[in-house]
C-alpha cells in the first residue's frame, strides 16, 4: 500500500488563504447586533449633516455597512424611516434637556446657559458639520413629504414648554420679572436659537451661539 504524501503548507500561504474572498452570500450578522438601530443610528448621523432631501437611502446603508434588503424588512419607505428618525431625534434631544433644565444643583438661567455651553463642545467636537435634525428638516419642509409637518411642529413645541417650564422656575425664584411671559421667551429662545445653530454650522464657529445666547440674556433682565 502506497503512502501518502503530506506536503506541509508554508505559514505565508495558510495566510494569504485565509484571506482570500470567499464566494456566496455574506456571512449572516450576529443576532447580537440590532440592525434597526443601526440603521437609525448611521440615518441620524447623515441626516444632521446633510439634510433629507440630499441623503439618498444608498448612502445611508453604505453608511452603516447594511444591505438594502435589511432596510426595507425595518421600514416600508424612505418617508417611514424619516418619522423614525424624527421620533428618535425628538426622544434623545427631549431627553438632553432635561438633563440640563431639570438639574436642581444650578439656578434656573445657569441650567439654559449650561445646555448652551454644552450645544457649542458638541458643534466644535464635530467641526461643526452636524446640526439640529429637525431644525435641518424644518429649512426643507416644502420639500419634505407632509406628513413630517405635524410632527416637527410637535418637536418644537416640546422642547419650547421644557424651556417655558426652566424660565417660570426662573421667575418663581426673582431671577424674572413677576410680569415675564415665559412661553413667549421660550418660543423666542428656539426661534433664534436654531437660526444661531444654523449660521455656526455655516460660519464653522461658535460665536453665532454665544452672540445669540448673550442677547437672549440681556433681554431677560433689561425686562426685569
Amino acid at each position: 500500500m502506497q503512502a501518502k504524501l503530506h506536503i506541509k503548507t508554508s505559514p505565508q500561504k495558510q495566510l494569504e488563504q485565509a484571506n482570500k474572498p470567499r464566494r456566496g452570500r455574506p456571512p449572516k450578522q450576529s443576532p447580537d447586533v440590532d440592525t434597526k438601530a443601526l440603521l437609525i443610528r448611521s440615518g441620524l448621523e447623515h441626516l444632521t449633516e446633510f439634510g433629507f432631501t440630499a441623503s439618498g437611502i444608498d448612502r445611508v446603508l453604505k453608511r452603516a455597512g447594511v444591505p438594502k434588503g435589511s432596510f426595507y424588512y425595518y421600514f416600508s419607505s424612505k418617508e417611514a424611516f424619516g418619522k423614525e428618525l424624527i421620533a428618535s431625534y425628538d426622544a434623545f434631544f427631549a431627553k438632553k434637556l432635561d438633563t440640563f433644565l431639570l438639574d436642581e444643583h444650578y439656578p434656573p438661567l445657569l441650567r439654559l446657559e449650561r445646555y448652551v455651553l454644552d450645544a457649542q463642545k458638541t458643534m466644535k467636537k464635530y467641526n461643526f458639520k452636524r446640526g439640529c435634525l429637525i431644525g435641518n428638516l424644518g429649512q426643507e419642509v416644502d420639500s419634505l413629504p407632509e406628513s413630517y409637518r405635524g410632527i416637527l411642529v410637535d418637536a418644537f413645541n416640546g422642547w419650547q414648554q421644557r424651556v417655558q417650564a426652566c424660565l417660570c422656575l426662573a421667575k418663581e425664584d426673582g431671577e424674572l420679572s413677576a410680569n415675564a411671559d415665559c412661553r413667549q421667551l421660550a418660543e423666542y429662545f428656539w426661534i433664534g436659537w436654531e437660526g444661531a445653530v444654523s449660521r455656526a454650522k455655516l460660519a464653522q464657529s461658535s460665536k453665532p451661539l454665544t452672540c445669540f445666547f448673550n442677547y437672549f440674556m440681556a433681554g431677560l433682565f433689561n425686562k426685569a
